[in-house]
């Protein structure tokens, strides 16, 4: 499945279980509601998968990436009034330390749900081992 069908497949899973669940979870709920409609619409998923920043060739820094799906895109959960810069920045972050090119962050705590995809080009691609 190429990356802009599997974010349209993401995105329509996120609604869904914001249609479920409604207003006012912790980020783990929709974490982990939003792992299992991908899983039950056949995706692969990785939850809070490590990532480490080197430096040098030396590990500098640990994340932990909130949902990896088919390898192909990381996905930051947010339960806040808007996406900020800062969201972002940390996305990145994780597609800079994966080498994974694109990203995007879904917020369950707006109305309606906010969604920014993100992308790594080979510019911004150090950090990785």
């Amino acid at each position: 499945m190429d990356v802009d069908r599997l974010i349209g497949l993401i995105v329509d899973c996120a609604i869904t279980v914001k249609k479920t669940l409604g207003e006012g979870f912790l980020e783990a709920v929709y974490q982990n509601a939003l792992i299992y409609e991908l899983e039950d619409n056949g995706l692969k998923c990785e939850k809070e998968k490590p990532v480490t920043i080197f430096y040098k060739g030396r590990p500098a820094g640990n994340y932990r990436a909130d949902i990896i799906v088919e390898g192909k895109v990381i996905l930051e959960i947010k339960v806040a009034n808007e996406i900020c810069k800062a969201h972002g920045f940390q996305l990145v972050n994780y597609l800079r330390g994966t080498g994974i090119p694109d990203g995007l962050i879904i917020n369950f705590g707006s109305f309606p749900m906010g969604f920014k995809r993100k992308f790594l080009n080979s510019k911004q691609s150090n950090g990785t081992k």
